[in-house]
């Protein structure tokens, strides 16, 4: 592993993400033998990754199937993609760096885009859309999972949903996610909250399992709310809280 000692804990995302190449892996394995820190820390990381990509997962579309099989015959096969010679790929630390992105990206794309791409000339300018909208979502979640100093914490809300918020000082965002989350109901929606010594900040909707950024400052805030709030939501929270759950110190 080309990192100092003291810079072992910094790779613990990378790790939980797959991102180590097979000998930094290997020192890895060997540093967790020895840190219950960075063994705790790496079960949440893969449990919140599994948790996200579940959360966002969408079945393909029941006519995908049908529309590969009667557009497969007239598919002319690509010839295999052969790098240039002479063209070596970029190595050092940026590579490893990029390469927890885009880990995150890939894991979760296949679940947010899976069943999409096959009947994307259907659907060319709807599916364009939503696949900008899935990048930029990964992009943000991604950047919060992989920065340094991430930190995860996991709650239940009253109504049974599990949550977990992995959270940043360094860019200063946190992401909240929800698995087992019921339907809010007709004319209603999930609101999300940041407390600031005790006043309630919107911070975002989520009518259903998904993951979201909280909107607002997460830096001074001691706490992460769910409500259950009228659809658009509310300026104020106007129910009681399905979850307080104190932001991950």
């Amino acid at each position: 592993m080309k990192h100092h000692a003291t810079d072992a804990h910094t790779l613990v995302a990378a790790y939980a993400l797959g991102a180590l190449d097979d000998d930094e892996r290997k020192d890895f394995d060997a540093h967790l033998r020895t840190c219950e820190g960075c063994r705790q820390e790496a079960a949440e990381f893969e449990a919140t990754t599994a948790r996200l990509a579940a959360a966002v997962s969408q079945p393909p579309p029941a006519v995908a199937k049908a529309q590969v099989m009667a557009a497969i015959d007239g598919v002319r096969q690509l010839p295999p993609r052969v790098p240039a010679p002479g063209v070596a790929p970029a190595l050092g630390g940026f590579v490893r760096r990029r390469a927890v992105s885009w880990a995150l990206a890939a894991g979760v794309a296949a679940a947010v885009l899976g069943g999409v791409a096959v009947w994307q000339t259907q659907n060319g300018q709807d599916l364009e859309q939503q696949a900008r909208q899935a990048q930029e979502q990964l992009d943000a979640v991604s950047a919060v999972l992989a920065a340094p100093d991430a930190r995860t914490v996991h709650g239940k809300a009253a109504n049974g949903a599990l949550t977990t918020v992995v959270a940043s000082d360094q860019r200063n965002q946190a992401v909240f996610t929800a698995a087992d989350l019921p339907a809010p109901g007709v004319g209603k929606t999930y609101q999300l909250w940041l407390d600031h010594d005790g006043t309630m900040r919107p911070a975002g909707l989520i009518e259903h399992d998904g993951t979201v950024i909280l909107a607002g400052n997460p830096a001074d805030a001691g706490a992460v709310g769910l409500t259950l709030e009228p659809s658009g939501g509310s300026p104020q929270p106007t129910t009681d809280p399905l979850l307080l759950m104190a932001l991950p110190a």
